[in-house]
């Protein structure tokens, strides 16, 4: 079975794109140095790896036009915390860095607490931290 994931996302900025995630605390792939063709980032243990390309790269090996992410979703990638503490630290960490806080950090369901971001390129994502022992059911 496969051992990494790597999600590969398309910027309009490379350098923007590049800041904003080390400021919300993504780190650099020391195996992808990158430079101006693309960014490499690590995210989450197991580390999972966040690629960042030009759009007009993405588009070609994509296979397909670039999509708006700023005008319509395309996906929502999810971030597990471990609190309810670093869900708020990384949403302010993200509006501070210049993402859009979609949805301001609160609880849903009784047993989840989220928050919702957009990076400058309009990539969605959420942050999610679930208190197991309060899910219906358990």
């Amino acid at each position: 079975m496969t051992k990494e994931l790597w999600i590969n996302l398309p910027s309009k900025d490379l350098e923007r794109t590049r800041r904003f995630y080390r400021d919300i605390g993504f780190s650099s792939n020391p195996n992808f140095p990158g430079g101006d063709s693309a960014v490499s980032l690590l995210v989450g243990n197991p580390q999972i790896v966040v690629m960042l390309f030009p759009e007009e790269t993405f588009g070609g090996f994509a296979g397909s036009p670039v999509s708006d992410a700023g005008a319509a979703a395309e996906v929502l990638l999810s971030i597990g915390a471990e609190s309810r503490e670093e869900v708020d630290a990384l949403a302010a960490k993200a509006a501070a860095a210049g993402g859009e806080l979609y949805a301001k950090p609160g609880e849903s369901q009784g047993w989840m607490y989220a928050c919702g971001f957009a990076d400058p390129d309009g990539h969605r994502w959420n942050v999610l931290y679930m208190d197991t022992d309060k899910m219906p059911g358990r």
